[in-house]
């Protein structure tokens, strides 16, 4: 629990350095007006990057045996709507930008569908980090050292950052984060 709350209040202060206001964040499309949304969905350009405010919703964590759920939140952050499809690339870094262990597996539980972000909206992903894979696999090489996510949103070839201070695998091998699609709305403990 001591790690979880170094990580909050890191994050914490990571989204008051953007200027991100957790109260003040409008929800993302919601999916029933899907069959509209999706003829539109096709006109808005896709979000890149510099469009996203990132963060882990540390505060909003929920744990079952040995790995604990995090919204990994996205806000739109430009002047203009845009849209996501699928996948993030996740992976911790430290504060040198190095990758720390393996990215995160794409969890294909959930279909990915588009998500139109209006300006100022959220949409979030759910993202696991497995203790039980950080503290026992074989060549993990546990470390402190993560600083940071380098996330990069589907289909795009630049990336962001949401600050993450948890422990995780210095060496590459173990699959110690996992990732879900995109989906509309603010993430909340709840999903």
């Amino acid at each position: 629990m001591k790690r979880v709350s170094v990580a909050f209040a890191v994050a914490a202060l990571a989204a008051v350095g953007v200027g991100i206001g957790f109260s003040s964040v409008a929800l993302a499309s919601s999916s029933s007006s899907s069959a509209s949304s999706s003829a539109s969905a096709s006109r808005v350009p896709a979000c890149t990057a510099g469009n996203l405010g990132a963060w882990v919703a540390i505060d909003q964590g929920n744990g079952a045996a040995g790995s604990i759920y995090f919204p990994l939140q996205f806000t739109n952050l430009s002047g203009h709507a845009c849209s996501l499809h699928g996948f993030p690339g996740v992976s911790a870094i430290d504060r040198n930008g190095h990758q720390l262990g393996s990215p995160a597996l794409w969890d294909h539980g959930t279909a990915p569908r588009t998500v139109v972000l209006a300006a100022g909206a959220t949409a979030h992903s759910v993202l696991r980090w497995s203790d039980a894979a950080v503290t026992t696999a074989p060549g993990c090489r546990p470390t402190f050292g993560a600083f940071a996510l380098r996330i990069y949103p589907p289909d795009q070839r630049s990336s962001t950052h949401a600050a993450f201070g948890l422990e995780v695998c210095s060496h590459p091998g173990p699959i110690y984060l996992t990732v879900g699609p995109i989906i509309p709305g603010v993430g909340t403990i709840n999903g």
